[in-house]
């Protein structure tokens, strides 16, 4: 079983891989909307390889409004 801190941390290396931004540039409590300068349409893709990785699927009321990684993260391991 994964921590919150491992979840968080594969969040945010697949979000710098996918989004070719340094990974040390981003922090758990960054708004990722802002910190990788995506839209709507990204998140989702952003989204869905989550749901890939992770394996789980996120319903649109867990995730929507949410902006941070670290909530991200919590929403994720509810439902590992």
């Amino acid at each position: 079983m994964r921590t919150i801190d491992e979840i968080i941390d594969e969040i945010l290396t697949l979000a710098a891989t996918h989004f070719k931004v340094s990974r040390e540039d981003i922090t758990p409590d960054d708004d990722f909307f802002k910190k990788l300068g995506i839209d709507s349409l990204q998140a989702l893709e952003l989204l869905t390889r989550l749901e890939n990785h992770f394996k789980v699927e996120l319903p649109d009321y867990e995730v929507q409004g949410v902006t941070d990684f670290r909530t991200l993260a919590e929403r994720i391991e509810a439902r590992l």
